[in-house]
Formats: C-alpha cells, sequence, structure tokens
C-alpha cells in the first residue's frame, strides 16, 4: 500500500485511539506509541500495529498512536482507516477484504 498523504482516524476520548500515519521519507517503518497502558500492554499494541501493517503490505510509514485504553479490535479498525485514507482509498469492496 502506497502512502501519499496523511491518514488520521480516532478520537482522544476515553476507550478510543488516535492514529495519524503517513509515508516515512526514509522507506520504512517507525511506529511512535503514547499510551495510558503502555507499560502494561505497549508490546503487544506495538505487535498488533506491526501485525496490520505487514497484512496490508505498508513498508513504509510514521504510525503516530496516542491511545486512551482502546480495545484490540478498536485500535485495528483505526488503524485500517487511517491507511486507507492515506492512501486516497475512497471506497472499498468489503467483500474483498479479509
Amino acid at each position: 500500500m502506497n502512502l501519499i498523504r496523511t491518514g488520521k482516524a480516532g478520537t482522544l476520548e476515553s476507550s478510543d485511539v488516535m492514529i495519524t500515519v503517513k509515508g516515512h521519507s526514509e522507506n520504512r517503518v517507525e511506529i511512535k506509541l503514547k499510551s495510558i497502558v503502555e507499560k502494561r500492554f505497549g508490546r503487544h499494541i506495538r505487535r498488533q500495529i506491526e501485525d496490520i501493517l505487514e497484512r496490508m503490505e505498508v513498508n513504509s510509514a510514521l504510525v503516530d498512536v496516542d491511545d486512551r485504553g482502546a480495545l484490540d479490535c478498536v485500535i485495528q479498525a483505526r488503524l485500517e482507516t487511517a491507511l486507507y485514507r492515506a492512501a486516497g482509498i475512497q471506497s472499498l469492496r468489503w467483500e474483498e477484504i479479509q
């Protein structure tokens, strides 16, 4: 997936996460995580983000994550939405998404 602009998804409300993604100038993936539960779940959150980026074939991205205690399914939905927005994808064929 080629990121052509900045994509954002989420809020800073309790139990949500704000994710901002954009292409990385050094052609690598960098994750900046700020979380109220980072000491306990930081590695898990990072691994989840890495897995999603790998599945969606993102090889160059700066991912800024501001977590307020979001569940895994919320993190996944927010990251995927931010990536689609950053790639300029306006409509999806849901039946083709795994």
